[in-house]
């Protein structure tokens, strides 16, 4: 059987890369740690480092245990949480992780609703782009995250993804722009446009369709924050896609126009652990959020 405590020392040992500064970190001796090091191996049958003379490295037996050790860390770290929270007599801790448009357009409304249910509730919200909402999901440090993707969903180990909303991608314009009064355009129409494209992940969107329209995008600006975005937008710099839920339909200089087929789309889901007890906080406010969804109307422009 594998001992937990050894996993612990397995693990610190694979973020320190060496016996000696593991030993430092968990207050042990060098000798100690690598003696349960070979217990382990004893015990598993398999080596899970290979010694070298410039620290350690991960067999891939290691590895799969060192995943397994970061779950079990976490499981044990949640499991403490909520035994403090009984003790204190605190029950209504709520940790979310978000990404920035889904913080602005869609978790407040959640959050209202979640209040009306359950006031009593002791919220955080953390703003996290997908990869690192996972891992605070994964670790325990967050409850749940709305996440996002585009084209397929990601592998996510040890987590849930519930899909949540696809969104539409929309063309936004100048409101005195030739192509501002059109419902639906074509992304080969825009060929010869100036346009203001998302970083990183965000950039997917224009990056497909004008792949698939055989033309490379002039990109004048790359911005992580759609407001910015649609604000040199309506400045004349350029123009943008952007998702649904992040459009600035308050401005009144702004037109959104639909692409035509095939259309790009954002994939929303919220990210959970699989917890083995009942989390009804969780369950609460992943109802009051496709709530929430069903609330904002599909086309801005109705």
């Amino acid at each position: 059987m594998i001992d937990v405590h050894r996993l612990r020392i397995l693990r610190e040992v694979a973020a320190q890369g060496s016996f000696a500064k593991a030993a430092a970190a968990l207050l042990m001796t060098p000798s100690a740690v690598s003696q349960h090091i070979a217990a382990l191996e004893r015990a598993l049958g398999r080596p899970v480092v290979e010694r070298g003379p410039r620290g350690v490295t991960l067999t891939e037996p290691g590895r799969v245990l060192v995943e397994t050790a970061d779950t079990v860390a976490a499981e044990l770290d949640a499991a403490q949480e909520r035994i403090d929270r009984l003790a204190a007599g605190r029950t209504g801790r709520l940790d979310v992780a978000t990404f920035t448009s889904a913080g602005q357009g869609l978790l407040p409304a959640a959050i209202v609703a979640l209040n009306a249910g359950h006031p009593d509730v002791e919220l955080t919200v953390t703003e996290a782009e997908p990869e690192d909402a996972a891992e605070l999901v994964r670790s325990g440090r967050a409850d749940l995250a709305l996440t996002y993707h585009f084209g397929h969903a990601p592998a996510t180990p040890r987590l849930t993804l519930t899909p949540l909303m696809d969104e539409q991608i929309w063309l936004v314009l100048p409101r005195t722009h030739r192509l501002a009064r059109r419902r639906a355009v074509g992304i080969a129409e825009l060929a010869g446009e100036r346009w203001i494209d998302g970083c990183g992940a965000a950039g997917a969107p224009l990056a497909r369709a004008s792949g698939m329209a055989g033309f490379q995008p002039d990109v004048v600006c790359t911005s992580t924050d759609y407001l910015f975005t649609q604000a040199l937008v309506e400045a004349g710099v350029g123009v943008a896609l952007i998702p649904r839920i992040a459009l600035a339909t308050h401005k009144p200089d702004l037109a959104f126009c639909a692409l035509e087929h095939p259309r790009p789309t954002r994939h929303i889901g919220i990210l959970t652990a699989r917890r083995r007890w009942p989390q009804p906080l969780v369950e609460a406010m992943q109802k009051t959020l496709h709530t929430a969804v069903a609330t904002i109307p599909a086309d801005p422009r109705t």
